[in-house]
């Protein structure tokens, strides 16, 4: 069972920039495609962005496009969620996830490992 953990999260005021960390233990990170999901107070689950095996392949949320990026380090078993002009509405518990297969998907059934979560707050 691989261990997800989530790191970067904090409080940042409207516009800011964070960048998330997730590092996954053993040695198949690089066999699986990674995801990032959020999930606000009262809200449901939301797909953020994921990306393949080999990072060639990435996909965002419409509404994030452009200021949300996502990317991996196959060398450091780490996936990475850079998040720019950051807003009120991006205020969640991020979650990085582990999907079942190389490619990349974007339905939360489509992974198979999660990690606890790290909180993303933003100020307005």
């Amino acid at each position: 069972q691989v261990q997800l953990v989530e790191s970067g999260g904090g409080l940042v005021q409207a516009g800011g920039s964070l960048r998330l960390s997730c590092a996954a233990s053993g040695r198949t990170f690089s066999s699986y495609a990674m995801g990032w999901f959020r999930q606000a107070p009262g809200k449901e689950r939301e797909f953020v962005a994921s990306i393949n095996w080999n990072g060639r392949i990435t996909y965002v949320q419409d509404s994030m496009k452009g200021r949300f990026t996502i990317s991996r380090d196959n060398a450091k078993n780490t996936v990475y969620l850079q998040m720019n002009s950051l807003k009120p509405e991006d205020t969640a518990l991020y979650y990085c996830a582990r999907g079942r297969t190389s490619w990349a998907p974007k339905a939360s059934t489509d992974f198979d490992s999660w990690g606890q979560g790290t909180q993303v707050t933003v100020s307005s």
